[in-house]
């Protein structure tokens, strides 16, 4: 801050009180221009700030019409594909943002779009079959190989003075479960396919989520192994006390294709190891089921009990019941009621894409959709599983 220079004319003397009192004034002048310059500093960033507020909210409004939304290029590409077979909006699509792989030949098909394939998945894992309650697995190989652990190394007391003996090593085994092609090939009219009205996508993913379903859910239960998973009814079984592994334990109902008390039922739980029961289910199909929610314990109440709530699944004995329709019918001699640990007794190995193939001419006028998916599965623990055998 200047000071002004006060100077008295000749013989007179400046008063204390006049310096104090410009000095003053000065300074408030001073401050008066550096607030005015801080205010209008404030003013700016306030202006600015709210532009950008504006630009935000702009950006966050909802589209108004439904017509605005852009459509996802790979989801075009795929439909223009389904619909008349051209393919050069699959290979246009630039390397790092594909979603489906335009590197395989138009003859070998392309990967089905990403929302076509969730649809898939979706249907699958809400089907009811092992999916639901067994160890699943993705692998990008030929087969999913598994080391498992079955024998307990050997363990013995010792002092200071004695010598420790070589003690049983543990017994490891490598169970391989190759990948098997499933197939489906559903058709549909080319003029179905001109009517922009069809949604021939969801279409698409219904049709062979269905047949997909339906397919795996059969061979995870009574798959023979070839090109196909292997069920866990179709490995050996044998009487629970002479159980030992490659095998599947079970327990007799007493009655020759039947069952008259829930006594097989109680013995078929605590035959499962003490390990695995934490975890464990019953699967049965629906016959089954109305056969053996009518057994009650010896105080007259039932062993069956549904649901507590939406969505939860039955309870028998205490654990949940899955009803797979491709488990076999009350019959004598079979293998109806399986409960175990399947988390730990059966692996399901997939690869995550599902391959399409578009055939215009195989079957004219219709046009055929070829999709492939790898999967296969095996059981992984034999421990992990029991039978109830309706046999004497």
């Amino acid at each position: 801050m200047e000071h002004p220079e006060i100077k008295s004319r000749a013989g007179e003397d400046v008063s204390p009180a006049e310096d104090m009192k410009s000095a003053l004034s000065d300074f408030m002048s001073e401050f008066k221009t550096f607030s005015d310059g801080i205010d209008a500093r404030f003013q700016q960033q306030e202006d600015r700030m709210t532009k950008l507020d504006r630009k935000s909210l702009i950006a966050a409004r909802p589209v108004l019409s439904a017509g605005a939304h852009d459509e996802v290029p790979h989801q075009k590409a795929f439909a223009a594909y389904l619909r008349s077979g051209d393919d050069e909006g699959l290979r246009d699509l630039p390397l790092e943002g594909k979603a489906m792989s335009s590197t395989v030949a138009a003859d070998g098909g392309y990967l089905v779009d990403p929302q076509t394939s969730d649809h898939i998945k979706s249907a699958l894992n809400s089907t009811a079959s092992l999916r639901a309650i067994a160890s699943i697995v993705t692998v990008e190989a030929t087969s999913y190989d598994l080391l498992v652990d079955h024998a307990d190394m050997g363990a013995g007391w010792a002092n200071e003075d004695t010598a420790t003996g070589e003690t049983a090593a543990p017994q490891i085994d490598r169970i391989t479960i190759p990948l098997n092609e499933l197939s489906a090939m559903p058709k549909v009219s080319q003029r179905l396919l001109d009517d922009s009205a069809f949604d021939i996508e969801n279409w698409l993913a219904s049709r062979i989520a269905d047949k997909f379903a339906r397919s795996e859910a059969s061979a995870f239960v009574a798959g023979n192994g070839a090109d196909k998973p292997k069920g866990f009814l179709t490995y050996p079984v044998t009487p629970n006390a002479s159980w030992e592994w490659g095998k599947i334990g079970y327990v007799s109902t007493g009655v020759s294709g039947g069952i008259e008390t829930g006594d097989p039922i109680i013995e078929l739980v605590y035959a499962l190891g003490a390990e695995y029961r934490a975890g464990a289910s019953f699967v049965m199909n629906s016959k089954t089921a109305g056969t053996v929610r009518k057994l009650k314990d010896a105080d007259g109440r039932f062993l069956w009990s549904d649901g507590l709530s939406q969505g939860e699944p039955a309870r028998l004995m205490g654990y949940p019941v899955l009803i797979a329709e491709d488990m076999p019918d009350v019959a004598a001699g079979a293998n109806a009621i399986a409960f175990g640990d399947f988390a730990q007794g059966y692996t399901i190995a997939e690869r995550p894409d599902v391959r399409l193939l578009r055939d215009p001419f195989s079957a004219k006028p219709h046009v055929l959709f070829y999709a492939t998916k790898r999967v296969g599965g095996a059981v992984s623990d034999f421990k992990a599983i029991k039978l109830l055998k309706f046999a004497a």
